[in-house]
């Protein structure tokens, strides 16, 4: 069902019989009108939620008020090189941007970005009437400013969840093998313990029965920072190590011997468990990052892992695309003893929470006519079919929303986790030096990976570099 297309009709109806409704369907060629001949650049990952915008919502709102939009959708690396140096250079090729959460402190560190909440209220006549930051879900904080304004309209915003094959987990042959050999009953796993040994059962089960079969996945790639993140936003949390095991509030500690986490007890522990997972993961995992991961799951070589749910819609769904359809579980990240309390107190969290928001660049050429734009997205009345097709909320009324409460379904409760457990897990911490350590520490991550310096060793490495990094930068006293 194309819920717009039934409220429209539903407004068409109320307003010949009663003329005193709004023509709030006609704002947005009235307000197109200001800007024929426009073209509005966009850039952003291409990902299932940007390609949405790109092949759906562009194409919409140019036919309501005239403007063309052009989204340009690539790599991740890509994405930030050329946002970034389109910036730093005020070249103005771009009137939007992708900023993903993690990155949102640097760029308004280094004023790159239009305060939207101000523009509008400076502007009222550019203010869309179904247009309202209220709507938002507390994901919005992460792209507000220290006033409270708002600097980035959320386009997708999803966490990194526990998918599990329930064909495999609930075939009674396989839980009677699993049950002989570790003497438990075959469930999603709540502990690391117990994650493994689910691991390295089936993948030793593949291999007895000569399936394309593997125990978990891996996103390790050995010189792309998405192994990086793996490790520091999703592993090294459930072991309760956070905000990458820096201390902000101590002098922006990593290392132990400073008062950081870094290179932890805990930190080693988490390294080595994933390790071992990528060791007993597909062969291609040694060059996975997020977008091979779910390709992984999708065509069923793995048992579980823990994927981005941006991509759960499609490897649940899609039979063109996945293997897997109508048999995904989801269930929540396993953890230590004391991370769960951690994340229910606010201390602590148990994965990523990411998502992104796209901004407008201060070098923009078209400013008033890109508001236009970034409003629409986000809508209400755009936000169901988006949701479906890729699984990202923005909005709280989606929730209820018929479509997405039946995709919520096919997900094994997805959305459901998504609102009721979405508090647990975080984004990236407030650091604007993000790029700089991750860009510091990333080279001896790879030698871990490569098997060039030892977990404990590396480790220990990266704290310090770190530290160094930071007291470049003027962080650390």
């Amino acid at each position: 069902m194309n819920v717009r297309l039934k409220f429209g009709a539903a407004a068409l109806i109320a307003g010949l019989m009663a003329s005193t409704v709004p023509a709030f369907a006609d704002f947005w060629s009235d307000a197109g009108a200001k800007f024929k001949g426009v073209t509005l650049h966009g850039v952003t990952e291409s990902t299932p939620p940007s390609n949405y915008i790109k092949d759906v919502l562009a194409p919409e709102f140019e036919k309501k008020t005239g403007i063309k939009v052009e989204i340009e959708t690539t790599s991740w690396d890509q994405m930030y090189d050329k946002a970034i140096k389109d910036m730093e250079a005020k070249t103005g090729i771009y009137d939007m941007v992708y900023i993903e959460q993690d990155i949102i402190y640097a760029y308004l560190a280094r004023n790159f970005l239009v305060d939207i909440t101000k523009s509008l209220k400076d502007d009222p006549s550019l203010k869309a009437p179904d247009y309202d930051e209220s709507h938002f879900t507390t994901f919005a904080n992460y792209f507000k400013g220290e006033n409270g304004d708002l600097f980035g309209v959320p386009m997708e915003a999803f966490i990194k969840i526990y998918l599990y094959r329930k064909d495999l987990f609930d075939d009674p042959k396989i839980k009677e093998a699993f049950k002989a050999k570790t003497g438990k009953d075959l469930a999603p796993a709540k502990t690391h313990e117990d994650y493994t040994q689910i691991a390295e059962f089936f993948t030793e089960y593949g291999k007895a029965n000569g399936m394309d079969l593997w125990g978990t996945t891996a996103q390790a790639h050995t010189g792309h920072p998405a192994s990086w993140y793996e490790f520091f936003e999703s592993v090294a949390p459930t072991f309760g190590v956070y905000n990458w095991g820096i201390d902000a509030k101590n002098n922006y500690a990593a290392s132990v011997a400073n008062g950081g986490t870094m290179n932890s007890d805990k930190s080693k522990a988490a390294l080595k468990y994933w390790l071992h997972l990528r060791d007993i993961a597909p062969p291609e995992s040694a060059a996975s990052t997020w977008t091979e991961v779910a390709s992984t799951f999708a065509a069923g070589r793995a048992a579980q892992g823990l994927v981005y749910g941006e991509n759960a819609a499609w490897i649940a769904s899609d039979a063109d695309k996945s293997k897997v359809v109508n048999n995904v579980g989801v269930a929540l990240p396993p953890v230590s003893d004391g991370v769960m309390a951690d994340a229910e107190s606010g201390k602590g969290y148990i994965g990523y929470y990411d998502g992104g928001a796209f901004g407008l660049p201060v070098t923009s050429k078209n400013k008033e006519a890109a508001l236009l734009f970034l409003q629409y997205i986000g809508q209400d009345s755009v936000q169901s079919g988006w949701a479906v097709a890729a699984p990202r909320i923005t909005n709280t009324a989606t929730y209820e929303d018929p479509g997405v409460k039946d995709m919520d379904a096919k997900l094994g409760g997805y959305y459901t986790m998504l609102k009721n457990d979405g508090k647990l897990f975080a984004g990236a911490p407030p650091y604007p030096f993000h790029a700089q350590v991750r860009e510091a520490t990333a080279p001896i991550f790879y030698r871990i990976l490569t098997g060039e310096v030892g977990p404990d060793e590396g480790l220990d490495q990266m704290a310090d570099t770190a530290e160094k990094e930071l007291k470049n930068l003027g962080y650390r006293k």
